[in-house]
């Protein structure tokens, strides 16, 4: 079942969001609507947080549209990070239409549960490293443009704002 995404500016955005402490249907039933609504928006990483769920959880799939490879991930953590960087233009389901040059670490290793339960770790580069690095960040309660300069991620919140009131008034 498709999920709205919040839009920014909203608090939930913002929070820290809880450990997953144990692995339940609801969980995994919302895990695949994140997919579904990730693949219908269409984007390639979706956090709990931005459907209004503050839970560590995230989805991606960063692969080609004909041969798809969903990842699902409960309470991920980075768990070594390169000294190496790589700079991408990123955006956000959460902040239409914008988007910027962001900075992260080139390689993660990166730690989760899985769908079963299963304890998994697996190193990550180029766009799934930005992707899963991009979608751990929203589970701390931070976006993309907090990585920019103050005026810039000002200006990025004025037309997302906008976007947003003009959204509401359909």
């Amino acid at each position: 079942m498709l999920k709205t995404i919040l839009i920014h500016p909203d608090p939930r955005l913002k929070k820290l969001c809880a450990p997953v402490p144990d692995l339940s249907d609801r969980l995994r039933d919302l895990a695949q609507d994140m997919l579904e609504t990730m693949y219908d928006a269409p984007g390639i990483g979706l956090a709990a947080p931005q459907v209004g769920v503050l839970e560590r959880l995230i989805v991606m799939d960063c692969a080609k549209e004909d041969d798809p490879q969903p990842v699902v991930m409960f309470n991920p953590e980075v768990l070594a990070a390169s000294d190496a960087l790589n700079t991408y233009e990123e955006g956000c389901l959460s902040i239409p239409e914008q988007f910027a040059e962001v900075t992260r670490p080139a390689e993660v290793r990166i730690g989760w549960i899985d769908e079963t339960g299963t304890p998994r770790e697996k190193d990550f580069d180029g766009l799934w490293a930005t992707c899963v690095q991009h979608e751990i960040d929203h589970l701390n309660g931070k976006l993309f443009i907090d990585h920019l300069g103050a005026m810039r991620r000002q200006m990025i919140t004025r037309k997302s704002a906008k976007l947003k009131r003009e959204r509401a008034r359909g």
